[in-house]
């Protein structure tokens, strides 16, 4: 059993149910509750502060916000005010985003890599309190900091840590952030190269590896029943594997899958376009990209992951029975 474990959330669940699982979660020992951000469905900063106002010790992380769409001094100004809500306990997962989505509401991801750096080079002496002059590509501020004139004025302990996929976008976490908020529908294996890579970085900046947290989202379905568990992730596979390219590509899923799978569904996918879509979807990807089965099952799967470098598995639960995935990984 991992010492370290996390839940994922998404938005298959009601938003008032997931307060309920964050305090579960909380109570059965579990580090930490990300709220995902990914397709235009539910945004990260509102669930984040509704956990906050409702947990006391657990940590509370996006997984992962984009930078593209907040302005930094917004952005800084948001995680100060989830800081006030919950001290010391919040994490900053942010990525660069995904075409087609980003290209279809306006934004050219260019330079994906000098726009990450610019962006941790402003945030972080934002929510150090500092007073900010920077004049980049992609950043522009002027003798700005953030105005606290009530509360707590005193620096503000936020992680940093990027959701990257690509190896240059790895190798540079490494160098800049706190931490890699690793890829799911990946197999274990692909930890290894990302291990090397985030050495790579960090060895840049004067760290080793060790400095560097890995944790990791990985695809959870947990079932008494373990055909019932496969059925759940095919659902869920289908959408991601025709949907994020970059999520497909570190798959290893063959090309023609995905097209088959990108035929049958629309943008957003209809419950009968996915449940046409999933039976595409190979019974060995399910076991090779998620831990999903039993009980048992899944606590063998994410091992693996964690054997592989990565952390603290944060576990995207699958099917209708959150708590019985807390229940599985509980720490006490």
């Amino acid at each position: 059993m991992t010492e370290r474990v996390a839940l994922y959330l998404q938005d298959s669940h009601d938003l008032r149910d997931g307060l309920d699982y964050a305090r579960y979660a909380e109570e059965k020992g579990f580090e930490a509750v990300w709220q995902a951000e990914s397709r235009l469905v539910r945004d990260a900063i509102v669930p984040m502060a509704a956990y906050a106002a409702v947990t006391e010790r657990i940590d509370i992380g996006s997984g992962v916000i984009n930078n593209w769409t907040r302005n930094i001094g917004l952005l800084a100004a948001t995680f100060l005010t989830l800081d006030d809500l919950a001290p010391g306990r919040m994490i900053c997962g942010i990525g660069a985003w995904w075409d087609p989505l980003a290209a279809n509401v306006g934004i050219e991801r260019r330079k994906p890599l000098k726009a990450m750096r610019e962006t941790i080079e402003v945030l972080r002496p934002l929510l150090a309190l500092e007073r900010v002059t920077y004049h980049g590509e992609f950043h522009h501020v002027d003798n700005i900091e953030l105005d606290v004139v009530h509360g707590r004025r005193e620096p503000r302990d936020v992680r940093i840590m990027i959701g990257a996929t690509g190896p240059k976008m790895m190798e540079m976490t490494g160098e800049i952030a706190d931490g890699a908020v690793l890829n799911y529908c990946v197999p274990p294996e692909y930890n290894d190269k990302a291990m090397d890579l985030l050495a790579a970085g960090a060895k840049k900046a004067g760290r080793s590896i060790d400095d560097i947290d890995r944790p990791q989202l990985i695809v959870c379905s947990v079932d008494e029943d373990h055909d019932k568990a496969i059925e759940y992730t095919k659902e869920l596979l289908c959408q991601y594997l025709a949907q994020q390219p970059h999520i497909a590509k570190a798959s290893g899923v063959s090309n023609d899958v995905i097209a088959e799978i990108q035929s049958t569904l629309g943008w957003p996918a209809t419950k009968e376009q996915i449940n046409k879509a999933k039976h595409l979807v190979p019974v060995e990807l399910v076991h090779k990209i998620t831990a999903s089965g039993t009980p048992d099952e899944a606590r063998a799967k994410v091992a693996e992951y964690t054997k592989r470098g990565a952390t603290c598995p944060i576990l995207y639960p699958v099917g209708g029975n959150f708590k019985l995935l807390i229940d599985t990984f509980a720490q006490n």
